[in-house]
């Protein structure tokens, strides 16, 4: 048989309210009661129905996600993170992918608002610089928290990374290893966060006095091909890099693959990096250098933003992590210059 809050209420020795008020994290209850009411909930197995709790007040426990994201892997771990805090606290999570690019945007988010009472909604980016998909959240009075956004808002909760300087980081370590020809694949134009990584890349070029060249920027989408084309024409240059970054690692796969069909042996002759340490990226040949972007974490993060309601809104900046595997090396020329040193000393 399955157990109701009847049977809570019966053997803690309360109301029914009172159970409610528990399992609703509602203020006002003494720490013995709603910790005694914890442990009978605890014993019995009891799982509140959710459509029951909405009844009984103004929330519905469902948490909107919504995102466009060409990368499977960030989808997929973007919503465990959001999951797994919205589980914590009893609450559903309703995952909605879109297309930002679509005319019909607001009219679809609206209908999902229409059909499916939500308390609340993560926006991901691009919908992060949507002021019309923002307005429409505000007119409905549905509270939402971001992740990544370009720019933070200090009256809208978001968690987010330092992008900029973990592109910095990278080329860095791409400089480091003695490479000076860099060839850097962008992101899809639509993503603020193709602009920030670019802007790292430049910076650490600037910081080691390395004159950007143009002709070793190429656009891509975020996705495998977008990078297969872009290494494609980098390395048809007359004086084709020694590296290159691309920031994304489905973009770095591609460059992998294209290297793999040019017969360019990584990491002997070409190194690659990517950004974000998805699954991905242990399963390339070579296991790609790569920026550690917590992406579970920050769909965690801003879930948790969103459910705590704070008086003052927090933005939440998370850590990032240098990866180092085995798609970059010393290139070819650095490499004599160290032997010959080597042998001279």
């Amino acid at each position: 048989m399955s157990v109701k809050i009847q049977d809570v209420s019966a053997k803690a020795g309360v109301s029914i309210k009172t159970v409610s008020r528990v399992l609703n994290k509602e203020k006002y209850v003494a720490t013995a009661t709603r910790e005694r009411v914890l442990q009978v909930v605890a014993d019995l197995g009891f799982h509140p129905n959710l459509a029951a709790r909405a009844l009984g007040g103004k929330r519905s426990f469902q948490i909107g996600l919504i995102y466009d994201n060409p990368s499977p892997y960030f989808a997929q771990n973007i919503q465990a993170g959001v999951r797994a805090r919205c589980m914590e606290d009893g609450y559903r999570m309703i995952a909605q992918p879109c297309d930002a690019g679509s005319p019909d945007l607001v009219a679809e988010i609206e209908g999902l608002l229409d059909q499916v009472k939500l308390d609340g909604v993560i926006l991901t980016p691009p919908f992060t610089e949507r002021t019309d998909v923002r307005h429409l959240l505000s007119k409905r009075g549905i509270r939402y928290a971001m992740t990544s956004p370009a720019e933070t808002d200090a009256s809208v909760p978001s968690a987010f990374i330092d992008q900029a300087e973990a592109a910095a980081v990278m080329t860095a370590q791409l400089i480091a290893l003695g490479h000076r020809r860099i060839g850097f694949v962008m992101g899809d134009r639509k993503y603020a966060s193709s602009t920030r990584r670019f802007d790292g890349f430049c910076r650490a070029l600037g910081d080691a006095k390395i004159e950007l060249d143009m002709r070793l920027i190429q656009r891509g989408a975020y996705n495998f091909e977008s990078g297969s084309r872009a290494a494609e024409e980098l390395l048809a240059l007359d004086l084709p890099p020694t590296a290159i970054f691309a920031s994304s690692d489905d973009m770095a796969a591609g460059v992998l693959a294209a290297a793999h069909r040019l017969g360019i042996a990584v990491p002997k002759q070409l190194s690659v990096a990517g950004f974000d340490d998805t699954d991905l990226a242990t399963v390339v040949w070579p296991p790609l250098t790569t920026i550690h972007q917590p992406v579970r974490d920050l769909g965690y993060a801003a879930a948790d933003l969103l459910l705590r309601a704070s008086a003052v809104p927090e933005q939440r900046q998370l850590p990032f992590e240098l990866i180092l595997r085995g798609s970059t090396a010393a290139p070819l020329s650095a490499e004599r210059l160290n032997r010959a040193s080597a042998v001279h000393d």
